[in-house]
């Protein structure tokens, strides 16, 4: 295979990869209601247990730098998604609340090193091929979402139990994996250091931003039903719109991010992204329609979309840290953001409003926008530079 066949093969690959890592955690948000019922936990038990995937998640990433650079992103990918594979149809069954937390312990697991090889493999690809790809990546993750989510409820409404439909859901992942299996890479950048380290330098301000966007799109997947039908008097039959509007957009924004980036240069993506956000979050929080609120919603998804690939494309030229380092710091910091971003806005808004939790995220958000001059972002725009 020639140089150019082995890119647009590792590029197709690494798109495949983010495709199903989108695909089998939205089958999951399908599982809850099941999972609550087949164990009868309540509301308090089922939150604890839901918190058992993000700790596997949690301790998984920081150790998949070491694993890439040991064993290459092929083998990590493959295996992470064997984990998955084998855990999905288990969290359609159990019964047992003890039972179920460790299996979405383990599935976290199988999920947090999924993100992060797939995110070292990307930043490896982008920079063999010289021009962006990063959003490219992670809008085949949203649409992934999509996918997961809209063909397993396609399943269910077809009648199907929801055994079959999980087990259907998960042949569909392994076929997807036998397809990108020869695009994986079977190298990445040797480990340098611990596997664990304080990010510090370029490498924690790109952590801040991927944590603040995070928590953004953590609200909006959390509170965007609540704030609608509660505050904004939306139907309640209509309460899902603000979320799928953002996802939409998101996945939009995503899939032209790399000609956008391209044109427009790094920095402008991130600034203009973040004010971007910022106004839908405006009128969201100061304009009472729920249509409005709609509009909102599609700002913030097409302002969010592009940032945090860009923040995965600058760790791969930051000297800061090494690779195998940085990106999992990255990606935890990112995912804490996803945790902790709706319990936060539940303290806010208890003690005060939604309304002003909204603001501190907007806040956050013009704060991502100034922060982003620090990046030396301006240095990269390959698609003109080298295509």
């Amino acid at each position: 295979m020639n140089q150019k066949s082995h890119r647009i093969s590792s590029s197709r690959a690494t798109r495949l990869a983010f495709f199903i890592a989108g695909f089998v955690t939205a089958t999951w948000a399908v599982l809850v209601p099941y999972a609550r019922a087949n164990t009868g936990v309540n509301e308090a038990t089922l939150g604890t247990l839901l918190l058992c995937l993000g700790v596997g998640a949690l301790i998984a990433m920081p150790v998949t730098g070491s694993l890439t650079g040991r064993f290459g992103c092929r083998t990590v990918i493959v295996a992470a998604i064997a984990i998955v594979v084998v855990s999905t149809p288990l969290l359609a069954v159990i019964s047992n609340p003890v039972l179920l937390g460790l299996t979405l312990l383990v599935f976290g697991i199988g999920v947090g090193v999924t993100d992060c090889a797939i995110n070292i493999q990307a930043i490896l690809v982008e920079k063999e091929s010289s021009v962006p790809l990063m959003s490219g990546f992670h809008g085949m993750y949203s649409f992934g979402g999509i996918a997961g989510a809209g063909l397993m409820t396609l399943l269910l409404a077809a009648g199907l139990n929801i055994i079959a439909s999980t087990v259907l859901i998960t042949l569909t992942v392994i076929v997807l994996a036998i397809l990108s299996y020869p695009g994986l890479l079977t190298y990445a950048n040797p480990k340098e250091g611990s596997a664990f380290a304080v990010p510090r330098g370029i490498v924690l301000i790109l952590g801040m931003v991927c944590f603040a966007v995070f928590l953004t799109e953590g609200t909006v997947l959390d509170w965007s039903a609540v704030y609608l039908t509660q505050v904004r008097n939306m139907p309640e039959t209509l309460g899902g719109l603000g979320y799928t509007c953002f996802a939409v957009a998101m996945t939009a924004a995503r899939l032209m991010g790399d000609r956008i980036v391209g044109n427009l240069g790094r920095l402008t993506v991130v600034v203009g992204g973040s004010l971007t956000t910022a106004v839908g979050l405006a009128l969201i929080t100061f304009i009472p329609s729920w249509h409005l609120s709609l509009l909102g919603y599609i700002l913030m998804g097409a302002g969010c979309a592009n940032i945090v690939p860009v923040m995965f494309s600058a760790v791969g030229q930051q000297s800061v840290m090494p690779q195998s380092v940085a990106v999992p710091a990255i990606t935890t910091m990112g995912y804490l953001g996803v945790l902790s971003g709706p319990a936060i806005i539940g303290y806010v808004a208890h003690f005060s409003s939604l309304a002003l939790a909204f603001s501190l995220i907007m806040a956050l958000m013009l704060f991502v926008g100034a922060i982003s001059f620090s990046l030396n972002l301006r240095q990269n725009n390959s698609a003109k530079e080298n295509a």
